[in-house]
């Protein structure tokens, strides 16, 4: 959405002229899965489907904020007065955002809000960060809060965490803040750094989501991450970030067995993750193709985490583009969405094959979505 189109939204709602209006993309991991919460390497890209917010400051304490997706649906709350409450959910993002920044902040007022957003929920590419983002990007630029992206990604991973009650590494608000236009980021998850690598012009970023219901996500999260805990623990490390397959192997006999392979696909992931960003660099197409696959490989027998009809989706797409693109799952896993990097000119053959084989082998229908990598909401130097 424009500029101009939000703020015509929020003068239709308000009867006034914003003041500030601001943007934050979604997102997609290219590769480096599960490997955030264990202080390692991650490989995103900001996309072309984002949160879009106008606003204007109030005389009093009150944030009142019309949701447009949500039927319009128009709420309020004090900021001395901040509490959570199970209905309407996505006010919650809103409370928790701004009870992080008061603390940073005292100086934030009340603020009339208009909000909306096209990036598709439930398909992992990370709609909650995009709209935290977003309300600290309208809210610094109303108040010239003194906020940059990291401190900006920060802010709403801790409003997820600590008030919403999603846990959540950082990558997603990051990534969000913090994303260049045609490029990925290598974010070294352990102290936040960011490299920044050009996606070749000629190929383009397909999201295919699998529609598959995904039940299991959070409690197998919770099992995943212990066991990777305890990985690190029995091999005297702080994190799997530490540690080697050398060193994993020399602790193979103290480890379980689920907790050996996760450990394993942690290792490895990195090594792929840092692998993916200079074999782009050198333009070794073939290179990235091999690392999305061997990723896949990992999550699925190494983490597992994929199921069935991902696995389809990848071999579908894989079959199509051999070495001249890639495809993995990407996400959290036990469904969700499949990612793409191929040659634009191949877009329409691989639609047709996913069109053509995904249902008749699975019953289920995809949604598929080809993105770009755009800029994040706030500028690096700001």
């Amino acid at each position: 959405m424009t500029p101009a189109e939000i703020s015509s939204l929020f003068t239709t709602h308000f009867d006034a002229e914003p003041e500030a209006v601001a943007h934050a993309p979604g997102r997609v991991n290219l590769i480096g899965e599960h490997t955030d919460y264990n202080q390692g390497f991650v490989f995103p890209a900001a996309i072309n489907f984002g949160t879009d917010i106008a606003a204007a400051k109030r005389s009093d304490r009150i944030i009142e904020i019309v949701a447009v997706d949500y039927d319009n649906q128009r709420c309020a709350f004090s900021l001395d007065a901040i509490e959570h409450r199970a209905e309407p959910g996505w006010l919650n993002y809103v409370k928790g955002v701004c009870l992080a920044l008061l603390a940073k902040c005292p100086q934030l007022g009340g603020a009339n809000l208009v909000v909306t957003g096209n990036v598709p929920q439930g398909a992992g590419l990370s709609s909650s960060a995009s709209f935290e983002i977003a309300i600290i990007a309208a809210l610094s630029k109303l108040y010239q809060l003194d906020i940059d992206g990291v401190q900006a990604a920060l802010l709403g991973q801790q409003a997820e965490n600590d008030f919403v009650g999603c846990s959540c590494g950082i990558m997603d608000q990051l990534i969000s803040a913090l994303g260049k236009q045609g490029k990925a980021m290598l974010l070294d998850c352990q102290d936040l750094s960011q490299r920044f690598i050009e996606l070749p012009d000629d190929y383009a970023i397909m999201i295919v989501n699998s529609n598959v219901k995904r039940g299991l996500v959070d409690s197998e999260y919770n099992v995943r991450r212990e066991q990777c805990e305890a990985a690190a623990r029995k091999m005297g490390c702080n994190s799997l970030r530490e540690a080697t397959l050398v060193l994993l192997e020399s602790h193979k006999a103290a480890l379980s067995e689920d907790e050996y392979k996760r450990a394993r696909h942690v290792i490895t992931e990195n090594d792929r993750t840092e692998a993916m960003f200079a074999a782009l660099g050198q333009r070794d197409i073939a290179r990235v193709s091999q690392l999305m696959g061997q990723s896949h490989d990992s999550m699925r027998d190494d983490f597992e985490i994929t199921v069935p009809a991902i696995d389809t989706l990848v071999e579908i797409i894989q079959q199509e583009v051999g070495e001249s693109g890639g495809a993995r799952m990407t996400g959290g896993g036990f469904g969700g969405c499949v990612v793409a990097l191929l040659p634009k000119n191949l877009l329409l053959g691989v639609t047709k094959q996913v069109e053509a084989k995904y249902y008749a082998q699975t019953g289920l229908k995809q949604t598929i979505y080809i993105c770009t990598a755009e800029q994040g909401a706030f500028d690096q130097n700001c």
